[in-house]
C-alpha cells in the first residue's frame, strides 16, 4: 500500500480519535482505513495502536511515529503547494478559525469566494468565541478582533472592529434613552463574557470614559448578544460589521452618538514569517483585499447613511431609573 497515504490515515486516527471518524474525514472505508494503518504497523515493524472495544491509544512507538509521521505528511503538502505555485494557483489545505459571529457575517463568505477562484485548495474553518492555541490546535491562520496582540505569533491588520451602543425602538420607547453614559447604569446592559463584559469604554473627542454597565443576561457569543438585544431585553455594545443592517432597516437604533466605543483591529493571526506556505500567503493577501484596511464594506454601508433615529423611535422619553 502507498506508505504516504498510511502516515496520512495513522494521522487522521489519532486526531480523530476512532477508525470510523477517520474514515470519515479521509472519505475510505473503515476497513481501508485499518488495513493502512495494519500496513504501516507491518512496514514499521512494531505496533502503533492499542486497539480495545472501547477506545484507542498509542503505544511508545506510537507516539514517537505519530510525529514523524505528521513531518512527512506536512513536507508533502509543502511540497504540493510549492508545485502549485509554480503553476500559479495556491493549492493544499488550510485550517483557519476565527469568531461564530464574523465567521457567520462575513468571513464564511469571503472564503467561499477564494475557494471558487482557488479549486485546488481545501478550507478547515474552526469558529469559537476565544482565542485558539494555534500550535495545540493545528491551526494555520486565525483571524481576531482585538488590540491585545501576542508576542509568540504574527500579525498582518486586515480591517478596523468599530462598535456601536444600540437597542430597538420599542426598548427606548419603554424605557427611555440614555444622553451621557452614566445614563447606562439606569438600564439594562447585555454583555458578553469574552467581548466589552461589564465596562464600556468610549471616547468623545480626546476624552476617554468608562462606565460600568450591568444587566440581566451575559452571553458568551456576540451573535446571542444581537439576538437578545433584539428581543427588546436591553442595551448592547455590538460591532458594525453584525448590526449595520439592523441599524440601516431600523430594527436597532444608535444611542450615544457622540460617544465613540474603542476601535478593534481585526488581525490575521499566523505562527511565522518564515517558509510560509503559498496557500496561507494567498489567503492572507486574499482578505486584507477583500475587507479593506480601514474602510469596512459595512462601515461604509452604515455611516455613510443619515441616521433617522428619531424618526424609527418616535417620542422619546429620558431614562429616570433602570427597569426591573
Amino acid at each position: 500500500m502507498d506508505r504516504l497515504t498510511a502516515m496520512q490515515v495513522f494521522v487522521h486516527i489519532v486526531d480523530e480519535g476512532s477508525l470510523t471518524a477517520a474514515a470519515e474525514a479521509t472519505g475510505m472505508s473503515r476497513a481501508m482505513v485499518s488495513r493502512y494503518l495494519e500496513s504501516l504497523e507491518q512496514w514499521l515493524d512494531t505496533r502503533l495502536m492499542h486497539r480495545t472495544t472501547r477506545r484507542l491509544s498509542l503505544t511508545d512507538a506510537g507516539e514517537e511515529a505519530l510525529s514523524r509521521c505528521r513531518q512527512v505528511v506536512e513536507l508533502a503538502d509543502d511540497a504540493r503547494v510549492a508545485l502549485g505555485a509554480r503553476r500559479g494557483q495556491p493549492t493544499g489545505k488550510l485550517r483557519m478559525t476565527t469568531s461564530e459571529s464574523f465567521a457567520q457575517a462575513h468571513l464564511a463568505t469571503a472564503v467561499a469566494e477564494f475557494v471558487a477562484r482557488h479549486p485546488g485548495t481545501q478550507i478547515d474553518l474552526l469558529t469559537v468565541d476565544r482565542a485558539v492555541n494555534l500550535v495545540e490546535e493545528r491551526v494555520d491562520l486565525a483571524i481576531r478582533i482585538t488590540n491585545r496582540l501576542d508576542d509568540h505569533y504574527v500579525a498582518r491588520k486586515l480591517t478596523v472592529c468599530r462598535s456601536v451602543i444600540c437597542a430597538t425602538p420599542e426598548y427606548v420607547r419603554r424605557y427611555g434613552l440614555p444622553t451621557k453614559p452614566e445614563d447606562l447604569k439606569l438600564h439594562r446592559c447585555i454583555t458578553h463574557v469574552y467581548g466589552a463584559q461589564s465596562q464600556y469604554k468610549l471616547k468623545k473627542g480626546t476624552d476617554s470614559i468608562s462606565v460600568a454597565v450591568g444587566g440581566p443576561i451575559n452571553c458568551t457569543e456576540t451573535s446571542v448578544v444581537r439576538q437578545v438585544t433584539l428581543g427588546h431585553a436591553g442595551i448592547a455594545m455590538l460591532p458594525t460589521y453584525l448590526v449595520s443592517e439592523d441599524l440601516i432597516a431600523g430594527r436597532l437604533v444608535q444611542v450615544l452618538e457622540d460617544y465613540e466605543p474603542e476601535v478593534l483591529g481585526i488581525h490575521a493571526i499566523y505562527l511565522t514569517r518564515r517558509h510560509q506556505p503559498t496557500l496561507l500567503r494567498a489567503m492572507i493577501a486574499f482578505l486584507a483585499d477583500y475587507f479593506g484596511e480601514d474602510s469596512p464594506k459595512w462601515d461604509v454601508a452604515w455611516f455613510g447613511r443619515p441616521q433617522r433615529r428619531k424618526a424609527a423611535i418616535g417620542v422619546i422619553p429620558r431614562a429616570k431609573r433602570r427597569p426591573n
